[in-house]
């Protein structure tokens, strides 16, 4: 039975530098994709915290949620994620609940455990390189309290923040956050778009040990995806090559800005095996390949929502992506009435 068209679709930006770009650059064409795909009928726009990363401008995320938020008129911004054994959960719970106060009913926060940083970056952020995530349960609960209503013994508050019950997500790309979000009752992001190998087994421990709360009676999955939409399977291929290239270059230790598309890729059979082991899960292709890809990716994972990464050099071409899976979507929706 089709799926698709009755899947809430979602973006997740990571504010991508391309080479000849800018940041500012890259910051304008977020609002340009973000007030599109409000338009088109996606749920939310997620950006990602990353820091000293050539290529990616949304290490500032709560800032350029604000920014997001100010731009649009109803989708809901969030993060996806802020990494957050790098931050004091006061001062999270203060960001988010200043972001809510402004923009209510409109934010997101998804959590990430991993640091996402190296040791010397780590350093920069005044954390300790050799500091563990051990202690992820216990931020957690620290930052919902924060964001809860007072307490009656509350000596610290989140001003603002207190209150504002901002919605938390935990996201993963293993069984770990899987399970804690099964044990809070809280939804559930994993990240495929780059992390596919556990996702199977990191949905089923979810699901399996999911403990209902105030949040949510049932659990709620939904997958980050890679995807990339044209106007024919050999068009998308060769704008994959972009994200290809990063990845690449990731394998070989160096960190790029989007580099332009190419033909062929200069690797070894070793690093082709393992730059596809980040697109396991990706949809490429003209839009028939992508509606099946995708029909059958919800088939597979029982998603129930699906947040798309499209990672592609130009914007006009990451902009028509997003419309060619709209134009799938709505097309479904109207066939289902």
């Amino acid at each position: 039975m089709p799926r698709l068209a009755d899947t809430p679709l979602s973006v997740l930006d990571l504010a991508p530098i391309r080479q000849g770009g800018s940041a500012a650059d890259s910051f304008a064409e977020s609002v340009a994709l973000a007030r599109l795909t409000e338009r088109l009928g996606f749920t939310r726009y997620w950006v990602a915290e990353h820091h000293s990363i050539d290529g990616i401008a949304s290490a500032a995320t709560a800032v350029l949620i604000g920014h997001l938020a100010e731009r649009t008129s109803h989708i809901r911004v969030g993060s996806g994620g802020i990494m957050l054994p790098n931050h004091p959960p006061l001062v999270i719970a203060e960001q988010f609940g200043t972001l809510e106060t402004l923009y209510p009913g409109r934010i997101d926060l998804g959590l990430g455990r991993a640091p996402g940083s190296d040791g010397a970056t780590m350093a920069a952020m005044r954390r300790d390189p050799r500091a563990g995530v051990d202690d992820f349960p216990q931020r957690l609960e620290e930052l919902r309290g924060f964001l809860d209503d007072e307490r009656t013994d509350q000596r610290v508050r989140a001003i603002p923040g207190q209150g504002t019950k901002v919605p938390i997500w935990l996201l993963g790309s293993s069984d770990y956050s899987a399970r804690l979000a099964a044990r809070e009752g809280l939804p559930f992001a994993f990240a495929a778009q780059f992390a596919p190998a556990q996702l199977h087994d990191a949905l089923r421990l979810y699901r399996d040990n999911f403990q209902p709360s105030s949040v949510l009676d049932a659990p709620y999955a939904m997958v980050g995806l890679p995807v990339v939409a044209a106007e024919s399977d050999e068009q998308a291929e060769f704008l994959a090559s972009t994200a290809r290239q990063k990845f690449l270059g990731m394998i070989r230790g160096r960190r790029t800005k989007a580099l332009p598309p190419v033909e062929r890729l200069d690797w070894s059979t070793l690093e082709q095996a393992q730059v596809e082991q980040f697109f396991g899960a990706a949809v490429i292709g003209g839009p028939q390949r992508v509606h099946d890809g995708l029909e059958a990716f919800l088939d597979a994972t029982g998603a129930d929502e699906l947040m798309i990464h499209t990672d592609v050099y130009a914007q006009q071409d990451r902009l028509r992506s997003y419309e060619i899976l709209a134009e799938l979507w709505q097309t479904g929706r109207t066939e289902h009435s």
